[in-house]
């Protein structure tokens, strides 16, 4: 299994990458129906969603739990909901939660890569 790498980033970027991912395009304007409908993206944006991977919080390594406990201490229950219902927004990372036995309620940090690698750390609740 290929070491995690964590960032205080990655929720951020997955409630922007869901949100770009869900957004609808902009008609073209009425003045000049020749233009394309698209919306650029700025320069932060998180990249669409192409893959998900869930981890289980047990399966990791001990130096990347602790990682993940320090990161976990930082946030706050806002923040943790936004990401929940980011995930619960994007279809194949609700899908791909389910399919290992997971559910929203039992996330706890979700990172995605450049090339749009969804990577969801969860752990059963209780």
């Amino acid at each position: 299994m290929r070491m995690i790498t964590l960032a205080a980033a990655g929720a951020a970027l997955l409630i922007t990458g869901a949100a770009n991912a869900q957004a609808p395009t902009a008609p073209p304007p009425a003045s000049k129906p020749e233009a394309p409908a698209t919306v650029p993206q700025s320069p932060g944006a998180a990249p669409a969603i192409k893959s998900v991977s869930v981890v289980d919080l047990d399966e990791l390594p001990a130096e990347t739990k602790d990682q993940i406990n320090q990161l976990l201490a930082t946030r706050t229950a806002d923040q943790l909901e936004r990401l929940r219902k980011a995930i619960d927004g994007a279809p194949d990372a609700k899908s791909a939660l389910e399919a290992k036995g997971f559910t929203s309620r039992d996330i706890l940090i979700a990172q995605i890569d450049d090339k749009g690698e969804l990577t969801i750390v969860a752990k059963k609740a209780g």
